[in-house]
């Protein structure tokens, strides 16, 4: 009996249960007054993702005739567009591809089938009549430029990839307004590159190519350090996941189902994991969030996305759940993580490009909490849109981590560093002229006294007796019933919490002008 029971235990099944805090994290899109309706999205059959977005602004590549355009709206200008909106339309083909400088919420690169590369300033009211002279002209490239990547910690160090099979490696420092000549350019590849990824300090470079091959090379010397030659997975999208010495690429097998691969970043002779996941034909965009390891992927025509928690252990990648929706996609856009509502617990944020629907849809990754306040065990700190090192410190053998930031709330703001890329040059007057980002000391001063006193004024009402909700207590009748005096009462607490949301917005605002002044004055004193 002792013997048969002993049997029994040791046939009973276990479940092994692996926990995560972000087990339960679910999407959550916007409502269709905080969309961006009757965007005129573009037709292109690139595997790009058509959209770009930082804390300021929302790029999104449009159709348009005789030429490549791209709209370029304030992130809270949501609701429908005006078919008539200015937009950014210098390139004389269509528009390829599109990224914000992480540096400069103000700075944005395209390239195009013109065989250029442009990088625009945007006024900071954003686009007002139509943008047609870039900042800088790239002009290297003999044929459609496919890909564009900013390096993740040097500043105005610029990547692009063309259907010339070439990368090129531009300097934005240099004086001249159309540059001719790449710092360097890199020849390793035979066929078109489908994508580009660095690790976390930018010393490494991986690329995807048409060839099936997945190479990683020092991202400076374009020298090839690994080489994948796997027969049963031809890869089209590759990222260097963080930190984690892997690297993660999404493609097909030998008989066309979509699948992922997890590769071993010292040794890509073979593959540490692979998964077959459908049979569908859309390209899988993959995103990586190395502050909380999730894995997103979503594929081009899908209305779903999949995510998945990855570890430096076997199995290394845990599916979670995903997100199903009606609207497929053709496109994806990321906020940086500065850009995330913290006090919803939202560690992600996707912008839908969908075509069908002619809309911009934005895509919340919350992680469930009872608790308001600050969660600071899923928000590490995270990098900061401060540059870690100059174009002429990296392009000179020196690799630095990103400059970190804490996200929450009332920690020092780092304001983008548009005035930090031309600090030497900002007494030159055409220059600080043709770069709306760099704003001038006298006029910081006057925003910050007239912030000042709107915030007085502000405080004004707010601590002013004779006034209830907006009207004087002699021209206000006295409640004569319950209900009177319980709307009067909530009316007053609604006043009172919008005055103090006010005061809040001046409070910070203040906060950025005098941090402006401060690197102004410190970079006026250096030069």
């Amino acid at each position: 009996m002792p013997c048969l029971r002993s049997m029994i235990l040791n046939m009973t099944w276990r479940p092994q249960y692996r926990s995560s805090k972000f087990r339960h994290v679910f999407g959550k899109a916007a409502t269709k007054e905080n969309c961006y309706d009757g965007v005129p999205i573009t037709r292109s059959v690139q595997d790009n993702h058509f959209c770009a977005v930082n804390p300021r602004f929302v790029a999104v590549i449009t159709e348009c005739a005789g030429g490549g355009a791209f709209l370029v709206l304030s992130v809270h200008h949501t609701g429908k567009v005006d078919p008539h909106h200015p937009r950014v339309s210098g390139h004389r083909g269509n528009v390829l591809d599109v990224k914000w400088n992480p540096f400069n919420d103000y700075c944005i690169a395209s390239c195009s089938e013109d065989t250029t590369v442009k990088v625009w300033e945007i006024p900071p009211h954003g686009v007002l009549k139509n943008l047609t002279v870039p900042w800088k002209e790239l002009q290297g490239h003999s044929r459609r430029v496919g890909l564009v990547e900013w390096h993740p910690t040097a500043n105005n160090i610029l990547f692009s990839a063309a259907y010339d099979y070439q990368v090129m490696i531009w300097n934005l420092d240099s004086p001249e307004q159309v540059i001719k000549n790449p710092v360097r350019t890199i020849k390793h590849h035979t066929d078109v590159v489908l994508s580009m990824s660095f690790n976390t300090d930018g010393s490494l470079l991986a690329t995807s190519c048409r060839d099936r091959k997945v190479r990683l090379m020092d991202a400076r010397s374009g020298n090839v350090l690994q080489e994948t030659n796997c027969k049963t997975h031809k890869a089209s999208k590759v990222l260097i996941l963080g930190n984690m010495k892997m690297l993660f690429t999404s493609g097909t097998s030998r008989y066309n189902d979509r699948q992922i691969a997890l590769w071993d970043q010292d040794d890509l002779s073979a593959p540490l994991l692979q998964e077959n996941l459908d049979g569908s034909s859309g390209v899988l965009f993959p995103f990586y969030d190395p502050d909380t390891h999730m894995l997103y992927l979503a594929g081009k025509g899908d209305g779903n996305i999949r995510y998945y928690e990855i570890s430096s252990e076997k199995p290394y990648i845990h599916f979670l759940t995903e997100y199903r929706s009606q609207s497929p996609q053709k496109g994806m856009g990321v906020m940086p993580k500065r850009g995330l509502d913290v006090s919803s617990c939202e560690v992600f944020r996707f912008y839908k490009v969908v075509t069908i629907k002619s809309l911009i849809e934005p895509l919340s990754m919350i992680v469930p909490r009872r608790s308001e306040s600050y969660q600071e065990d899923i928000y590490p700190m995270t990098a900061s849109n401060r540059p870690a090192l100059t174009a002429g410190e990296w392009l000179a053998g020196v690799n630095k981590g990103p400059v970190l930031m804490s996200l929450k709330p009332g920690s020092e703001l780092m304001e983008p560093a548009s005035e930090m890329k031309g600090l030497a040059n900002s007494l030159d007057t055409r220059r600080s002229h043709s770069r709306p980002g760099l704003l001038q000391l006298s006029y910081i001063q006057d925003q910050l006294e007239a912030t000042k006193e709107a915030g007085d004024r502000a405080e004004d009402d707010r601590t002013r007796t004779p006034v209830s909700n907006g009207e004087d207590l002699p021209l206000c009748s006295p409640p004569m019933t319950e209900n009177e005096l319980r709307m009067k009462f909530m009316k007053q607490q609604e006043e009172i919490r919008r005055l103090k949301e006010l005061l809040n917005q001046r409070d910070v605002r203040v906060k950025q002008l005098e941090l402006e002044i401060k690197n102004i004055k410190n970079s006026q004193m250096q030069s």
